[in-house]
Parts: structure tokens; sequence; C-alpha cells
């Protein structure tokens, strides 16, 4: 996803080793985690809705497409009717 080495991630620990110092570093790892855990969440949620609006979206064309179909076909067995009864 980021393309980061092995290398990268020891300089990234030493930088924040130093930043932040030895003491709070399991705690400030610890606090990081959860707010790149409620992210996931969050975008995980908004994912889904989206992708039920979607869903929701797509549905409603096809319920409009059946309905108009079976409109017109009441309509042109309407005008047979007619066409039938005026021939008779």
């Amino acid at each position: 996803m980021f393309d980061i080495g092995l290398q990268e991630l020891i300089i990234i620990f030493v930088v924040a080793l130093l930043v932040i110092g030895p003491e709070k570093l399991p705690e400030f790892s610890r606090t990081l985690g959860k707010w790149v855990n409620e992210i996931k969440k969050g975008v995980q949620t908004a994912k889904t809705s989206i992708e039920a609006e979607y869903k929701e979206q797509l549905a409603v064309p096809e319920n409009i497409m059946k309905s108009d179909a079976a409109e017109e076909k009441a309509g042109v067995n309407n005008s047979e009717t007619e066409a039938q009864e005026g021939k008779v």
C-alpha cells in the first residue's frame, strides 16, 4: 500500500524514539493504533453506506422499467381489444 521497506521502518522507529522518548513511545503507539483502527472503521462504514445507496439507485430504474413495460403491455392489450370490438 505505502511501499515502505524495512529500512524505512527502522528510520521511522528511531526518529519516533528520539522525538517522543522511550517512556512515552508505547503509549503513543497504542493511541496511534486506536486512531488508525477508528479511521478504518469509519471508512468501511462510509463504503458500505455508499455501496448500499448505489445498489438502491440501480434497483429503482429496473422497477421503473418493469412498471413501464407492464403499463405499455396493458396499453397494447387494451388497444387490441378496442380494435377487435370495432371490427365485430
